[in-house]
């Protein structure tokens, strides 16, 4: 069993900063990619930022200079600090992370169960 637990959610004037974290928990081997994925009302949930467990990261464009994804290996962390924000980026905010469980099995996406991030203009 993996579990994947959001926190830092919430409401935000637009111009200000909000810190994502998303704990990985379970039986684990090893984690490779983490990210954060995003889900406003009435539209699909999309790419905000991934990171490769060698610190490779990728944003989707209009987050690129504002947010920040990073992770702590050692204790299965993935963190999004987001600054500038604007009422666009108002959506529930979903942890994801490919995980191994067992050595010479292949990986398994999990999901956390989103948090909801709020800007006011």
């Amino acid at each position: 069993q993996v579990q994947l637990v959001e926190s830092g959610g919430g409401l935000v004037q637009a111009g200000g900063s909000l810190r994502l974290s998303c704990a990985v928990s379970g039986s684990i081997f090893s984690i490779n990619a983490m990210g954060w994925y995003r889900q406003a009302p009435g539209k699909q949930r999309g790419l905000v930022a991934t990171i490769t467990s060698g610190g490779v990261t990728n944003y989707e464009d209009s987050v690129k200079g504002r947010f920040t994804i990073s992770r702590d290996n050692a204790e299965n962390t993935v963190f999004l600090q987001m600054n500038s924000l604007k009422p666009e980026d108002t959506a529930v905010y979903y942890c994801y992370a490919a995980v191994q469980r067992v050595r010479w099995y292949p990986q398994q996406d999990y999901w956390g169960q989103g948090t909801q991030v709020t800007v006011s203009s």
